[in-house]
């Protein structure tokens, strides 16, 4: 991928190289790498390293490490929209025998399936995978820790059941499959299980002192699903693209929305952190934004993945150490930087090209019981409901061709809204999931639930 940083201002790309430049010397990496996505393509990259005279360029391979996870709920997501199976299924309806088969493919996929966080000893990220060649290897005896669906655990065994999944369904290797389903058709030619030259060494920093010790870089066998990748900069900014836009030959824009909305729930440590999980992103707010993505490490390597699709703005930051600078933070930072010094640039305003005269007499204020809301046309086609005063419930909808209108997000997400007329084809009120809106609040000519009070209003006497 060609780097373009002249789209950046200068004191953008400045700020973006200082905050990578603290984050390398005071996390005392070997080398740190990052880039900035914008409008669907790299406009920045930066790199800071120890070795004089070289800089680790977009074509670097780091290991990812958990990132991978990403790449597996993307194929998993593919099997559901492929009709082979639904997230509500129990894993044993697809992968029988394993001892986890109680829990369904989504608790899987947002770490609510009651697994346990490691597989059992040795420490599976700093052994060779041929230690553990079975899944039962993997989960041990006992692989359940927490009820099912009932609380939020990070489950790296989770995941490797869901690479056996994919390879049971495909009737291939995990790596191949991802390979075939997803690297190829995105472009990700820098993006493989195993290291590819130039790629970078994993290395150990000691706390105390100046000094390195290399890591292994093992093969994770039935792990790798859950973090066996190796990916640089330029192949990691694609496939942020892809996690904000959707791709029709992996995932459509609407499946991709899906990951990216929580699915796990939160706990009270999490709420107070704002950060939840979906399917296969992690997600938090921070600095007023919604950022999903992933982090990563292995022993010698860290890394960060993350987007504000609503800044169209997106990060990635590489590092080669075990522990040092919190990429989570640098990439939350970099977003912001380029967030605030030059904002997203509004489309242009365009008049609808056609509308239907029944649709727009709905448009205007409505009441539901005495709270005032507006619902508006859309420029997509369809219509937004939202109050016109505080923080009431709101949602933009979906046009179903039929006169009725599917709620897209918040409370009423998945609800229908439709127009109830009269004999003459008036309107005489709008049923939302059995809500009644009516044009004045209680108005005594709609079919209010429970009638309205015939002496109408009064003050108090």
């Amino acid at each position: 991928m060609t780097t373009i940083q002249e789209e950046l201002l200068p004191g953008t790309r400045r700020a973006l190289l200082h905050r990578i430049a603290v984050a390398q010397s005071e996390g005392r990496s070997p080398s740190l790498v990052a880039a900035v996505v914008r409008d669907g393509r790299t406009v920045w990259h930066g790199a800071r390293t120890s070795v004089d005279g070289h800089a680790p360029d977009e074509n670097v391979q780091y290991r990812i490490g958990s990132i991978t996870k990403t790449f597996t709920a993307v194929l998993v997501l593919r099997l559901r929209d492929e009709g082979l199976l639904d997230l509500g299924d129990r894993l044993e309806k697809h992968l029988p025998g394993t001892g986890a088969g109680e829990a369904t493919i989504a608790e899987l996929l947002a770490h609510i399936g009651g697994l346990a966080a490691e597989s059992p000893a040795p420490w599976w990220e700093r052994s060779p995978g041929s230690l553990r060649p079975e899944l039962a290897d993997v989960l041990g005896d006992d692989p359940f820790l927490h009820p099912i669906g009932r609380r939020f655990h990070y489950s790296n065994p989770g995941y490797t059941l869901l690479g056996a999944l994919v390879e049971q369904l495909r009737g291939a290797s995990w790596e191949e499959v991802l390979r075939r389903e997803v690297l190829e058709p995105l472009g990700l030619n820098r993006t493989s299980a195993h290291p590819s030259a130039p790629h970078a060494g994993g290395w150990a920093v000691h706390p105390w002192a100046d000094v390195l010790l290399p890591e292994p870089a093992e093969d994770l066998g039935r792990m790798a699903p859950a973090g066996q990748l190796w990916s640089t900069t330029g192949d990691l900014a694609r496939f942020a693209v892809f996690l904000a836009q959707g791709d029709d030959r992996v995932l459509s824009a609407e499946t991709v929305r899906e990951m990216r909305m929580p699915a796990a729930p939160a706990e009270a440590a999490d709420v107070a952190d704002g950060v939840t999980y979906g399917l296969g992103l992690q997600i938090q707010h921070r600095d007023g934004r919604l950022l999903v993505g992933h982090s990563g490490s292995l022993p010698g390597f860290l890394a960060n993945l993350t987007i504000s699709v609503a800044d169209d703005v997106a990060v990635v930051v590489l590092a080669n150490c075990t522990s040092g600078p919190l990429l989570a933070a640098v990439g939350a930072d970099l977003v912001r930087i380029v967030a605030e010094a030059e904002p997203r640039i509004p489309e242009p305003w365009h008049p609808l090209p056609d509308v239907d005269a029944s649709v727009l007499e709905l448009a205007g204020q409505w009441y539901w019981g005495t709270y005032a809301f507006a619902l508006r046309l859309t420029g997509d086609g369809g219509v937004s409901l939202e109050p016109l005063s505080g923080n009431g419930r709101r949602s933009r909808f979906r046009d179903n061709g039929d006169g009725t209108w599917t709620g897209l997000e918040g409370y009423y997400a998945g609800e229908l809204l439709r127009a109830v007329r009269r004999r003459d084809g008036s309107v005489s009120h709008l049923d939302l999931g059995s809500f009644v809106f009516t044009r004045q609040p209680y108005d005594e000519n709609a079919e209010v639930p429970g009638g309205v009070d015939p002496e109408g209003w009064r003050g108090i006497s």
